[in-house]
């Protein structure tokens, strides 16, 4: 494009002009002290951080914690079942937390009783196994179980304990819950005492949809009924998405039960939640299990049994979480001080909302293609019939959706939280996707399960992402992330650059609000005197070190290795035609996510590469670090001595400290998880773990995983029987990885293209390597021909490929320095349709370690090509 003018749909929406074309009044913030100073105060913690997951959980004030905290240190609170004074002050608190919640929810104790309980999931569980369902017999059709579709996984769980009691369950979908009205009172009956229970959310989690609350006194008066039977309605509102960030009146739409999760209004505490429950229902709940705190009276070895007289009461199994529940009222006061209330919340958020949701529809390729395809049954017209919540899929230019694991890898380069999935929503997941029951059955077939990031199967995405705003959201907040979908998908690979906005178009509410419209940066490492070095050594050296496996240190340039020859094989197999294949580099990661120890010769273990990735770096919980939570894990550069026994460790700034390679007989056991599994593993010692928390100016620990554990890798090589699957390190997937000098060099010249201002930025050779930390380097002779390979022999030794390494986003740290650059990931995404592979995973073939087998720089590689092109994706190892 000439002039350098930004390719046309690709201009950020101006707050001022969506302030002017919009047809409602706007609230934006709470006063005139602004959300700056608010921010700044009570969460200051978000500095460099756009969060956008508040559907998920939204984030406590600062206030809000230390309020609690002095409560706890100024009060002495006992268990409420008892009778002193402590136990009286916390039975006291907890009913007027229960009077506050009421009050919030603008009903009294004559109405609504109620419950705590460990969340919405548990308080909805509470409802099934309580309700007074009527099994069918020779008189009665039986009870209904009516859900939305469009529900949460916890409202459509209930079925189970329905079904248990052969209760019929029906799923309504929310178009004929909208039609359901022209059958009024054709349910049947209106008599009929024969209990059904209809559920649904006042907000999709999934969408932000907010279903009508007048629903519940329509069904309830026979008006609107799920499905035709006779008997009487009772409702469900699940209002745990809903009461997030907008008021909810019981005085006026009056549910049965109404389950919620405080975390999801205050972020602080998790873990508790409530059942509210209408009076007029309380006396129908069944009781089948009692504990602690329930009974008026009972014997132990007679079946008699006395509930207390309160419905919460009755249903507050043992103890409740008191401490939790004081919480809640610091939460209410922090709320009401900081915003005004719920109205307030649900205005402001709503109008960040509707200013995306605008911004984003309007997103276009130069083609005139859309950028983004969102999900919503609303255009955002009002917080009537829309939360605070944009689900949607990114689009390419053609209109093939982007895999929402990309998205988010992508995000989380611009330090941008949001989520990705189906969001515990399968119902409206399937009705906005186009995925059927069928499809949904073969996803799972092919490996796919809820959580997970196979987020494109057969061309047919399995989720979307969903960005959310809470009360503490900015506008700066929203801008990020939609500036951040232009340098994702509109930034031009022919150089132009990204559209920029006036500072005065941005301004959003007040001079003081008015928002500076640069582009978003890459948050890279906080300033600290390790992070100016050039080395990962920190001795000084331009590059890492290189040795044999003497523990000697020859120049890399006189290392040739030995040159082994493998077996022939079978004719026409063999990559023919292309030239040899040799190991230019070998490289072990001794300690995970840590500097990269390079060798001309090495030996191999029943694990792969000997010491490769045997020791990680926790944090003071026990919790394996990674370059993702800590960049600066990269300038710790660790050597081993085999001659010696003992890897040293070094860095910038520290003395350099020794541990030994084999573990102490008086070391410490303990068990930590790498990619989800378990691993047994001993501590290093106080001795390194006060270096490293010295160097990280936090508590960390160094810890080896146990020479006697065995951790058996996911995918089996063809020719491993059950009884001998290989063994991992501390890898996250496999024993070696791959790669090819050919595809490094593809990627090279791609990143090295002129930007808008005609400089180069350079990223030389070796520095591209080190970022994709892989074992064994070769010198290919066509870009991304390693994808093509089946196995490899590598003298007497083979190898199968496992699958290509689907990479994450720590390929845009530089390993020499720990910054982050987003250029790299972008541009490989770009480059390999979306699926960032570079790399291909090697297992060893029924390896026989008897006697002493090396890896050496200058061993020619045999690959041997696939019989077909399929791909199994992997994540990348750290």
């Amino acid at each position: 494009m000439a002039g350098g003018a930004a390719p046309r749909g690709a201009e950020l929406l101006a707050f001022a002009r969506f302030r002017e074309s919009s047809k409602r009044p706007l609230a934006y913030g709470y006063g005139p002290r602004g959300l700056r100073e608010l921010r700044q105060r009570e969460f200051g913690r978000l500095a460099g951080t756009v969060y956008l997951d508040h559907a998920g959980a939204t984030l406590f004030p600062q206030s809000q914690l230390t309020s609690f905290t002095n409560d706890l240190m100024e009060n002495v609170y006992g268990n409420p079942h008892s009778q002193n004074i402590s136990s009286r002050l916390t039975h006291d608190t907890v009913e007027h937390v229960r009077y506050r919640i009421l009050a919030h929810f603008h009903t009294s104790p004559e109405d609504y009783s109620v419950i705590f309980t460990a969340g919405s999931t548990a308080a909805l569980k509470l409802v099934a196994e309580a309700f007074p369902w009527v099994s069918p017999g020779p008189e009665s059709p039986g009870s209904r179980f009516c859900y939305l579709t469009d529900s949460h996984t916890s409202v459509v769980g209930m079925r189970k304990v329905t079904m248990a009691m052969n209760v019929t369950s029906v799923p309504v979908r929310p178009e004929d819950m909208w039609s359901a009205e022209t059958r009024g009172m054709d349910a049947g009956d209106p008599d009929s005492q024969l209990p059904h229970l209809f559920c649904y959310p006042a907000q999709s989690n999934f969408s932000g949809t907010r279903y009508p609350l007048s629903w519940i006194g329509e069904v309830k008066a026979g008006r609107r009924c799920p499905v035709s039977m006779p008997g009487k309605w009772f409702v469900l509102l699940d209002a745990a998405s809903y009461v997030s960030t907008s008021p909810l009146d019981l005085s006026v739409h009056q549910a049965d039960f109404v389950p919620l999760s405080f975390y999801k209004i205050f972020g602080f505490p998790t873990g508790l939640g409530a059942l509210l429950v209408n009076n007029r229902v309380a006396p129908l709940l069944r009781k089948t299990y009692f504990g602690g705190g329930t009974a008026s009276a009972y014997l132990a070895g007679e079946d008699f049994f006395i509930p207390r007289r309160s419905v919460a009461e009755r249903f507050e199994d043992g103890t409740i979480s008191f401490l939790d529940v004081i919480a809640l009222k610091h939460g209410f006061d922090a709320l009401e001080r900081l915003t005004g209330g719920m109205e307030n919340i649900k205005q402001h958020t709503f109008t960040l909302a509707q200013y995306t949701y605008m911004a984003l529809s309007a997103l276009r390729y130069p083609s005139g293609a859309p950028v983004v395809r969102i999900y919503s049954d609303s255009e955002f017209s009002s917080p009537e019939v829309q939360g605070p919540v944009i689900n949607f899929n990114v689009l390419d230019p053609s209109g093939n959706i982007i895999g929402y694991s990309q998205v988010d890898k992508m995000a989380s380069l611009y330090n941008i939280h949001l989520r990705t999935g189906c969001f515990c929503n399968t119902g409206a997941c399937q009705r906005h996707l186009g995925i059927s029951d069928e499809m949904v059955k073969k996803h799972l077939q092919a490996g796919h399960v809820c959580g997970d990031d196979v987020d494109i199967i057969n061309g047919q995405p399995t989720g979307s992402v969903r960005i959310s705003f809470g009360y503490m959201s900015t506008l700066e907040d929203a801008q990020a992330f939609l500036r951040f979908i232009i340098a994702m998908q509109l930034h031009q690979s022919d150089g132009q650059p990204l559209p920029r906005t006036t500072p005065g178009e941005a301004g959003a509410v007040s001079e003081s609000e008015a928002l500076d419209a640069r582009l978003i940066t890459v948050d890279t490492c906080s300033s600290s005197p390790q992070e100016d070095v050039r080395t990962a050594s920190g001795v000084g050296d331009d590059s890492p070190s290189t040795v044999d496996a003497g523990g000697s240190h020859p120049h890399l340039s006189t290392a040739t290795g030995t040159q082994e020859t493998a077996p022939e094989k079978a004719a026409g197999v063999l990559h023919g035609g292309l030239g040899p294949h040799v190991i230019t580099n070998l490289y072990l990661y001794p300690i995970k996510s840590c500097a990269a120890f390079e060798v001309t010769k090495w030996p191999l273990g029943n694990q792969g590469l000997l010491y490769d990735r045997s020791w990680m770096v926790v944090n003071h919980n026990g919790v394996c670090l990674s370059q993702k939570q800590e960049p600066r894990l990269c300038l710790i550069q660790p050597f081993i001595d085999l001659q010696q026994k003992v890897m040293v460790i070094k860095a910038k700034g520290m003395e350099p400290i020794e541990v030994p390679l084999e573990e102490n007989e008086q070391a410490q056991f303990c068990q930590s998880k790498v990619c989800a599994d378990r691993v047994n593993t001993y501590n290093c010692g106080e001795k390194v773990s006060s270096w490293l928390s010295r160097f990280f100016g936090r508590p960390c620990q160094l810890i080896k995983q146990s020479s006697d554990f065995q951790r058996s890798a996911k995918r089996r090589g063809k020719d491993q029987s059950a009884g001998a699957t290989a063994t991992l390190s501390l890898v996250n997937e496999a024993q070696y990885l791959l790669i090819n000098r050919s595809s490094v060099l593809e990627l090279q010249q791609q990143l090295n293209a002129s930007d808008e201002n005609g400089k180069e930025e350079l990223f030389p050779m070796e520095d591209l390597i080190s970022r994709f930390r892989a074992n064994i380097i070769t010198n290919g002779t066509r870009a991304f021909e390693e994808e093509k390979w089946d196995e490899i022999s590598i003298g007497s030794l083979h190898f199968q490929v496992s699958g290509p390494c689907h990479r994450c986003q720590m390929i845009c740290i530089d390993q020499q320095t720990g910054q982050r650059n987003q250029n790299v990931f972008q541009k490989l995404s770009e480059s390999r349709e979306r699926k960032v592979n570079f790399g291909v995973y090697l297992m060893h073939m029924s390896p026989d370690l008897s006697s002493p087998r090396f890896l050496s720089v200058g061993s020619q590689v045999l690959p041997v090509l696939k019989e077909n092109a399929e791909h199994h994706d992997l994540p990348a190892s750290d």
